[in-house]
């Protein structure tokens, strides 16, 4: 590992899951959405960095944690810039940004009181029908959910 000129604002990680570029205000729901609280080993939460793109931003470091694909791009519904890096052995060897998949299933509430999600005990289900301002459409209520309106389960 190699020192860079300037002090990192987060302690380097050897292995795991780095989740970068997370806008300050949806930090709290990424932690909530990949349940980092259940997790067992070293979790590093950096909440309003300094950030030349995007003023202020938070990011997650996740020691020896590996998530599926599939899981990360559940952030993108809150965090649709967010990247993922892959540490082993204090280097990047995986990075991508995250992509918000086709369906949702069981991740957002439906803002529907009538809609049977919320009065039957089975998963909700959702489908992208506008990716560039994520807009969702319950499956069973068709009701449409834009991100700022977006309450997960």
């Amino acid at each position: 590992m190699t020192k860079d000129k300037k002090e990192l604002a987060v302690a380097a990680l050897r292995n795991g899951t780095v989740i970068d570029h997370i806008p300050s205000d949806a930090l709290f729901k990424v932690v909530d959405l990949l349940d980092i609280k259940s997790l067992t080993g070293s979790v590093t939460i950096g909440f309003n960095l300094d950030s030349a793109l995007m003023g202020k931003k938070g990011i997650i470091k996740i020691a020896d944690v590996t998530y599926p694909e599939s899981t990360l791009n559940r952030i993108a519904l809150i965090a649709p810039h967010a990247v993922i890096n892959v540490i082993k052995d204090y280097e990047v060897v995986e990075k991508h940004r995250v992509t918000l998949p086709d369906e949702l299933i069981d991740i957002v509430k439906c803002n529907n009181p009538k809609c049977i999600s919320n009065n039957e005990p089975m998963h909700t289900h959702f489908h992208v029908v506008d990716r560039d301002n994520t807009v969702l459409r319950c499956h069973y209520c068709e009701c449409l959910v834009t991100k700022d309106e977006v309450t997960l389960k």
